[in-house]
């Protein structure tokens, strides 16, 4: 049996994305073998009308792709326009569907008012649509070949052999790394008393990890010990980026790529969000000995990004992710938990189940990964010791999972719970960001009087968030708690 797609999208607009993701479906040797594409300017004329045509194409297909971007296209006689007659036909007979929205959300605002309806429909969460956004014909190429491999899996049609399991396709020992293995058997022998011997051959030490298969190195060999990884799997990688504020806007701050093999890719991303986390000299009271506390703990950095390159789905084409806004950290990657594991499940006691069960036990035993199921409990641990929030663990769409650090206690969702309004919002970001305000500076952030900004800056002050240096003019309100800020305002 062949499953049927229906690709829909504005034509005139949208022709060279729907012409290249049926020929990319048909060019490919195993999603040509699954599936036929139905593009209604490839179907030959028929005497009934245009729009009843399509509409029952809808219904004989088994999946939707829709494509979205700027134009709605022409009205049809109930004023809606073929894109959105398809889509709507495909969701009253239970369709597979599949988005794919040209452009980032930023100019969301800037497309035609249909296609902006669209859009916020699809994208509420409560819709459950499967939508990805891309900005180039390979990305979308690439997207749709990942969402028809996964249909395929849960339809049971193609194999769920475990990624880092599988032969490495053209890689051989000259492709590995001899001194990481040496520093690997160094320090799994120091930290977690591993068997083998220093001199152990690569084999030797490959066979015991089970990281050859039929005498050929795996897919895990490869990305834990291969000199260049990226030369068998591009989205081996882990994409870094600091953003000025608390929004995703360019320009970036900085923005770092780094390969290598995972344990490299792991120490590069600590380090960079390490490196800007912020950490002040502060007195300790009764010492003269100072105390260097982070942001957020390093070892809740560290487990983030260790487990989302260990449990990532290397099937896709999409790189790990590290985000630092000005108020939290976000590590992004592909894939979700096991079906029976839930994300209430992470907070409490909970056995552990890798996608990648060879990473995740070749890099145990090079401790970078806790006891079976314990370092989710170790990160809240450790927050809640440094007076922050819980990080929050996100399943995207069944997509993607985002772990979430906040940086300080004052994240949105605590001002919301506090009643601040959104000009001392405003205010708390701004003090994140510069250190301090004062009451001209709150003025002019939020156009308000001087009577207004005192009355909201003692409101601040009153609930514990700012406290205010200085008297009169010369007043100055900083983050509570910011001893080193304060020690500098007396001086």
């Amino acid at each position: 049996m062949k499953y049927k797609i229906f690709v829909s999208g504005v034509q005139k607009e949208l022709k060279t994305e729907r012409r290249a993701v049926k020929d990319s479906i048909l060019s490919d040797v195993l999603l040509s073998e699954y599936f036929d594409v139905f593009l209604f300017e490839d179907s030959p004329a028929k005497s009934h009308s245009t729009e009843t045509a399509y509409l029952e194409e809808v219904r004989r297909s088994e999946m939707y792709i829709g494509i979205l971007g700027d134009k709605y296209g022409s009205a049809g006689k109930d004023k809606i326009s073929p894109t959105e007659a398809e889509f709507r036909e495909a969701k009253a007979n239970h369709k597979d569907i599949l988005i794919y929205i040209k452009g980032e959300n930023s100019v969301d605002k800037n497309r035609e008012a249909g296609v902006q309806k669209l859009i916020k429909e699809i994208k509420d969460s409560k819709a459950g649509y499967c939508y990805r956004r891309f900005n180039s014909i390979n990305e979308l190429t690439n997207l749709v070949y990942e969402s028809l491999i996964a249909f395929l899996k849960e339809k049971g049609e193609v194999g769920r052999a475990v990624f880092d399991q599988r032969i490495c396709d053209g890689a051989v020992f000259s492709d590995i790394d001899d001194e990481k293995v040496k520093w690997f058997l160094k320090v799994a022998r120091a930290k977690r008393n591993f068997p083998l011997a220093l001199d152990s051959s690569i084999q030797n030490v490959f066979t015991h990890l089970k990281l050859l298969k039929d005498g050929k190195l795996t897919n895990a060999a490869v990305l834990l010990f291969g000199k260049e990884p990226r030369k068998f799997f591009d989205q081996a990688k882990i994409k870094c980026i600091h953003l000025p504020s608390t929004e995703v806007e360019k320009p970036f701050t900085s923005y770092q790529i780094y390969e290598g093999n995972l344990f490299e890719q792991v120490d590069k991303a600590v380090s960079f969000v390490l490196d800007i986390l912020k950490f002040p000299v502060i007195q300790q009271e009764h010492t003269v000995q100072v105390s260097r506390p982070r942001e957020i703990p390093v070892f809740v950095v560290q487990e983030a990004i260790v487990n989302a390159v260990a449990h990532r789905d290397y099937n896709t084409t999409s790189s790990v992710q590290v985000m630092v806004f000005l108020d939290r950290v976000e590590i992004w990657n592909s894939g979700t938990l096991p079906t029976h594991l839930k994300i209430e499940d992470l907070k409490k006691p909970h056995a552990s189940h890798p996608t990648n069960p060879l990473l995740a036990t070749v890099m145990f035993f090079a401790d970078y990964i806790q006891q079976a199921g314990s370092g989710t409990l170790e990160m809240l641990k450790q927050c809640k010791a440094h007076g922050l929030p819980e990080p929050d663990f996100i399943s995207v769409r069944n997509l993607e999972f985002k772990t979430i650090l906040a940086r300080d206690i004052y994240t949105d969702e605590t001002l919301n719970r506090l009643g601040l309004n959104e000009r001392q919002k405003k205010a708390v970001l701004y003090v994140k960001e510069k250190g301090k305000i004062t009451n001209k500076e709150y003025r002019q952030l939020n156009n308000v009087s001087n009577k207004t900004a005192y009355f909201d800056l003692s409101g601040l002050v009153e609930k514990n968030i700012f406290v205010v240096m200085g008297v009169g003019k010369n007043s100055t309100y900083i983050m509570k708690g910011n001893k080193s800020n304060e020690k500098v305002m007396k001086k």
